[in-house]
């Protein structure tokens, strides 16, 4: 009688392999976000195929499946990881801190991400320039809620007597409007005065001039 072949053992993977399975599954997905985001700003939605990104990605089409299950997912992906980046310095305007120096501080965080992140700007921009058909759902949940917490300590900072009675939503838009436009219109900022925030010159320059036009607008008066 032929005796049982004894049972086959799973090996569990060791904590360096997990860890490195991790750091390629993440790098992976990475790249096909990275890969998507200059595409997306480029033609839209519509105008890229999975084919393109996987392309750029240097991923099999199936490969990018398997992170995104579809082009829209893998959309979404971009524009919240996008919002994520542009809303955290937002997130940390707090009552406790002197708003002058906060605001200013906001002014020269959000030229550098227009000037560091153009790809990420050109594409919110189209997406809202739609009527933001896919993110608008983002757009009156998280991020109708952050704002509102930020009108919040603003309003605190007028009532306290730090700021000159301004309408907070209007600040918040018009910051986002000035920064932004950096990017937004860099080919008709560049045709106008030939220099873009890439110029470390021109950069300083536009930040020293829009933190003193907002901060001469904002600082209370005696």
């Amino acid at each position: 009688m032929k005796e049982p072949k004894p049972a086959k053992t799973t090996r569990t993977p060791s904590a360096a392999t997990l860890s490195r399975r991790s750091r390629l599954v993440e790098g992976k997905r990475t790249a096909i976000l990275d890969a998507a985001l200059q595409i997306f700003s480029r033609f839209g939605l519509h105008g890229t195929s999975l084919d393109q990104v996987a392309t750029a990605a240097d991923v099999s089409k199936t490969n990018l499946l398997y992170y995104f299950a579809s082009k829209e997912e893998l959309y979404l992906s971009v524009l919240r990881q996008l919002l994520e980046v542009w809303l955290l310095p937002l997130r940390g305007f707090t009552l406790e801190q002197d708003p002058i120096v906060a605001i200013a501080d906001y002014i020269r965080i959000k030229l550098e991400l227009s000037r560091d992140h153009p790809a990420e700007s050109r594409l919110f921009c189209l997406e809202i320039i739609q009527g933001a058909p896919l993110l608008l759902s983002e757009l009156e949940q998280p991020l109708r809620e952050t704002v509102d917490a930020k009108v919040a300590v603003i309003q605190g900072w007028i009532d306290a007597g730090k700021l000159a009675p301004v309408a907070p939503y209007h600040l918040i838009f018009s910051l986002w409007a000035t920064t932004q436009h950096y990017t937004d219109f860099r080919t008709q900022i560049d045709a106008v005065t030939g220099k873009t925030l890439d110029d470390p010159v021109f950069f300083n320059e536009v930040l020293e001039g829009v933190q003193k036009l907002f901060i001469d607008g904002i600082r209370p008066r005696p």
